[in-house]
């Protein structure tokens, strides 16, 4: 078992709290988190450019002049590519898939990773609890103040709070998240990952 600091809101240590190995101490291996970053973003991913191509162009029904004897040269319709206004050939469209498949094993030994890294780096700040009893965008900044933390923060809950969350909407370089929907991509995105003593034990719960 591994072992960390906890403290309290004022930012003073109040004891130490023992990690399972098994989730924080985990060797890296690039690879793995690599694929795993790459499947999360391209899950994600939201298709918008969309092109029509000359069946779904509008108009252009009728030939615009007869096969021969015109001098010009032969078309069917106004909406070939060929022309303005007509279809687009090999455009994009919303039917791309660019889905990347990662079985759940894979998913979840990359999150261990990048947990079991951040303890190492001595970016994981496990806090007794949080709690204010309104919202107050200056409470939550002097805890962050008081707290040993550099960078962006990535804030773990073990529950929805509704002062806490409305409380850091309007600080910069703070975000939220629930301790059991943690991810490689967040995680990798703020530097320090702030979690109650409770959201440690609801890792352990999820990822048994």
């Amino acid at each position: 078992m591994l072992k960390t600091k906890i403290y309290n809101q004022e930012g003073k240590e109040s004891g130490e709290m023992e990690l399972p190995s098994r989730v924080f101490g985990i060797k890296l291996v690039d690879d793995l988190v690599h694929q795993a970053v790459v499947a999360q973003m391209a899950n994600s991913r939201q298709v918008l450019a969309d092109t029509k191509d000359k069946g779904e162009v509008r108009g252009g029904g009728k030939k615009p002049w007869r096969q021969k004897g015109t001098g010009r040269a032969r078309h069917g319709s106004i909406r070939s590519p060929l022309w303005k206004g007509g279809g687009v050939t090999f455009g994009p469209t919303t039917d791309r898939n660019f889905s990347k498949r990662i079985n759940k094993k894979m998913k979840m030994k990359a999150l261990f990773m990048v947990l079991s890294g951040k303890l190492r780096d001595k970016e994981i700040i496990v806090v007794d609890d949080l709690k204010i009893n309104k919202t107050s965008t200056k409470a939550m900044k002097d805890i962050f103040k008081s707290l040993p933390i550099k960078g962006k923060v990535l804030l773990s809950l073990d529950k929805s709070d509704h002062n806490i969350l409305n409380s850091v909407k309007n600080i910069p370089k703070v975000s939220v998240i629930a301790s059991d929907s943690l991810n490689v991509v967040d995680l990798l995105k703020n530097k320090v990952l702030v979690i109650n003593k409770r959201g440690i034990e609801k890792i352990s719960e999820v990822y048994k």
